[in-house]
């Protein structure tokens, strides 16, 4: 028995423009993000799918609900499917970040698991939330077709779960605002079906 997600990032933000970081902040999506959500909606209304779930943050909630609203489906919310908690770093741009507070900037830069924002989330708990999350939808819809909302960071985390790839490795995929990211899980593990689809934006940041 296979089950079949497709998992989307949410569309973009005017923070995600300003290289700002959101992490668990509710930042809503700006008129490029809504666009993305609309014609997100428009190819996965095509297809058939049996339940709905999204990051209970607005900007996940408003790419979802095009969607939702074609397929006649009801969202069902799960907390654990939002971005990481980048604590200290939340509000401030990248470039801010650097300067205020260099050391907690080089720690991330790094990738180190145990990092935690001072106030945040370490890497190492966040990809364990992450893969929880997806793994528990997956195990509640067994052999269906589930579409998820959620973000960059749980992508990120999924992408390296599924393929290996160290936490610490630096990342060599793409996850861009409102992209398709199908995967699959059968009796013979996690497999990627196609990752980072945009081929129905103009155009689409990727995840810092």
């Amino acid at each position: 028995m296979t089950t079949r997600l497709c998992i989307v990032r949410h569309g973009e933000t005017a923070w995600n423009a300003e290289h700002r970081v959101q992490g668990q902040l509710d930042v809503p999506l700006n008129a490029i993000g809504q666009a993305q959500a609309l014609a997100a909606s428009r190819v996965l209304s095509q297809e058939k799918f049996d339940v709905i779930y999204s990051s209970d943050l607005t900007r996940a909630r408003q790419t979802a609900e095009p969607a939702a609203g074609r397929l006649a489906l009801k969202i069902l919310f799960e907390k654990d499917l939002r971005e990481r908690h980048y604590g200290i770093f939340e509000r401030l741009t990248y470039a801010e970040v650097k300067v205020r507070f260099p050391e907690d900037y080089a720690r991330f830069d790094a990738r180190d698991p145990e990092y935690a924002f001072r106030t945040g989330e370490a890497l190492k708990d966040f990809f364990a939330r992450s893969i929880a999350i997806v793994t528990s939808i997956a195990g509640a819809n067994p052999g269906k077709s589930i579409l998820v909302f959620t973000h960059g960071g749980v992508l990120d985390m999924l992408y390296r779960h599924i393929t290996g790839l160290d936490l610490s490795a630096e990342r060599n995929f793409g996850i861009p605002n409102a992209g398709l990211n199908r995967v699959e899980l059968s009796p013979s593990g996690w497999q990627i079906r196609a990752w980072a689809d945009t081929a129905h934006l103009e155009s689409a940041l990727d995840d810092i």
